[in-house]
């Protein structure tokens, strides 16, 4: 049989597509066991033609052919409710501030500047927590503002397409239903979502708004919307429609994962926060394991402003709530989050968001950011935006995500990644190659930056091969102005502290925690050094220093905070942290662009 177009090639060719996938609770009648899937597509380009796309599949086990129809709707620009009824987010281009590299000064630059904010986040807050707790659910409850209240639908979140050839060619679909408030979603990999957890970072960027007339009531004059959202849009207080809305904030949420076999991951995400929200579940005791692992991990990385979440509280009754209020502050006494404020919500309600927002801007402040020194920036993740059956032509650089910590990365700027490439030769040393690219694209979500400054997640478009780049390969390195990156080390010679006992390992009864054991020469040990994760071996110890033979080489600088994690049961266990003294260093061979 022939097998139709992919609706992908249909709608390649037409610029700046993005395509959203839905799944129909409605089965036809004459058939019930057949689905229905929506694709929308919406076109900022301004071709008013394309501004909705409908694509109905009707897909039946029992057919044998798949039958496409294809309807181009003018609908023109969609009303509000017309949006809402589709269940489609059509990001704005309208109302943000156009960058300007002609006039760009970066001594004038502040993250709170009109034209930063506008398009991309600057401060960088952490959900940290034990698994389950609501993290990701309070990431989407803040940052996806589109709720599809009309349509009673559930979102499709995991199609799997199996093809069968025999002697027909069969198609089966395997569903996985899921409630969906919003369609930004920080749980994006296969994985993920079936096991509802967060393995990689998530991201999400969210705008904080509060409403310029004085008499607005708090806390609902304050407000969260998506990345796209306009600068100055209009209240939604019933009594203050009329009134508008001013952008105090643009955040990024780095969404950590719970679980304990994924702490590094965690403490990889601690590196580039600001802030944190730590969630902490009614409905079960506290404190859970990670929870207490994750708050001594950004004390290592040094995060003061915490914001304590109080999620589940529809699930209990008040007393409970109550009492485990107090279990909050006895847990939280001598720590990095004594004092700080419990807000009960509940994420998937939407109860007390508002609270939040009005907290992340009066608790957390703004971070200096130094916009004159060499831009650097640490890699958390990285892709190939290619598919496969690309034209040659067509084929795109490849792509790294992470956080810019110094300096301001522009288009069209030649950048360096170091260690880049590394290889063994022949008589087994290591040696590092950088990679030498130019920015041609910087996004920060669905948002095109001609500049970008430290804070947030962004996304940096290159002319790299782009198989340098797939499936996180980059993840750990540093990117930034050609010969100013930091030294890349192979060894290191670390100022260590252990911690006293074992964080986040179930104990039973008033069994007390396993004591942390001193560093033996031999052991093999995890560090967290930056956005890197990776295997060190005890050469030396003296005291409180130790020498490390690292299994990948580490672009890194003296003073930097490593974590330092053992194997405990399987499971790797922060043990405690360190700085870095000193170390061997790896010769990085001249640039042939200087």
């Amino acid at each position: 049989l022939k097998q139709p177009k992919p609706i992908t090639q249909r709608l390649r060719n037409i610029p700046d597509a993005t395509c959203k996938l839905f799944l129909s609770q409605q089965t036809q009648k004459n058939n019930p066991s057949s689905l229905k899937l929506f694709i929308s597509y919406s076109s900022s380009s301004g071709h008013s033609h394309l501004s909705r796309c409908l694509c109905f599949w009707s897909l039946s086990p029992r057919s044998q052919l798949l039958r496409l129809t294809y309807r181009s709707l003018a609908l023109g620009t969609p009303t509000s409710r017309s949006e809402e009824n589709l269940g489609t987010y059509k990001m704005s281009r309208k109302g943000l501030m156009e960058q300007d590299l002609s006039k760009l000064d970066v001594t004038t630059l502040h993250p709170l500047s009109p034209e930063v904010i506008s398009r991309q986040a600057t401060i960088n807050i952490g959900t940290i927590g034990h698994v389950a707790h609501g993290k990701s659910t309070v990431v989407k409850a803040i940052s996806g503002v589109q709720v599809c209240d009309s349509f009673k639908f559930s979102a499709l979140l995991h199609v799997y397409l199996s093809f069968q050839f025999s002697s027909l060619l069969m198609y089966s679909v395997r569903f996985i239903y899921k409630r969906v408030e919003t369609i930004i979603n920080t749980v994006r990999f296969k994985n993920e979502l079936e096991r509802n957890i967060t393995i990689k970072l998530g991201y999400a960027n969210a705008k904080i708004y509060k409403c310029e007339d004085d008499r607005c009531p708090r806390p609902m004059c304050y407000k969260a919307y998506g990345s796209g959202k306009e600068d100055n849009p209009s209240c939604d207080v019933p009594g203050f429609e009329n009134a508008r809305m001013k952008l105090l904030r643009h955040v990024s949420f780095v969404d950590c994962p719970g679980h304990d076999i994924l702490m590094a991951t965690m403490l990889n995400g601690a590196a580039i926060m600001d802030g944190a929200l730590l969630l902490i579940a009614a409905n079960e005791s506290c404190p859970q394991p990670q929870t207490s692992e994750h708050l001594a991990a950004v004390e290592i990385m040094r995060l003061k402003h915490i914001i304590i979440l109080q999620n589940k509280v529809d699930l209990v009754q008040e007393n409970v709530a109550i009492n485990q209020h107090e279990a909050i502050q006895n847990f939280i006494q001598g720590t990095v989050a004594e004092g700080a404020p419990v807000v009960p919500i509940s994420a998937q309600l939407k109860y007390n968001i508002d609270v939040v927002c009005e907290y992340i801007v009066k608790k957390i402040p703004v971070p200096k950011r130094d916009f004159t020194l060499p831009p650097n920036m640490i890699v958390i993740r990285s892709f190939d935006v290619n598919k496969p059956g690309f034209e040659v032509d067509d084929i795109k650089g490849g792509v790294a995500g992470g956080s810019i910590l110094t300096g301001v990365l522009k288009v069209n700027q030649y950048i360096e990644v170091r260690p880049g490439i590394v290889l063994k030769d022949e008589n087994g040393n290591m040696k590092c190659t950088p990679i030498y690219t130019r920015i041609v694209s910087l996004f920060a979500e669905q948002n095109e930056l001609q500049f970008a400054v430290p804070g947030g997640l962004i996304g940096v478009g290159t002319t790299m091969d782009p198989t340098l780049t797939r499936a996180d390969r980059l993840v750990g390195q540093v990117l930034g102005d050609i010969g100013s990156l930091p030294d890349v080390f192979v060894e290191l010679e670390v100022n260590f502290f252990l911690l006293r006992r074992l964080i986040g390992v179930r104990t039973k009864g008033s069994e007390k925690q396993g004591k942390v054991s001193k560093l033996v020469k031999g052991e093999i040990l995890m560090l967290n050094i930056g956005s890197m994760s990776t295997g060190a071996r005890v050469l030396a110890v003296k005291n409180d220093l130790a020498k490390l033979q690292l299994t990948s080489p580490v672009c890194t600088s003296k003073g930097e905070k490593i974590a330092l994690s053992r194997r405990v049961e399987k499971h790797w266990r922060l043990i405690g942290w360190g700085m870095i003294q000193a170390g061997a260093t790896l010769e990085v061979p001249p640039s042939p662009l200087l």
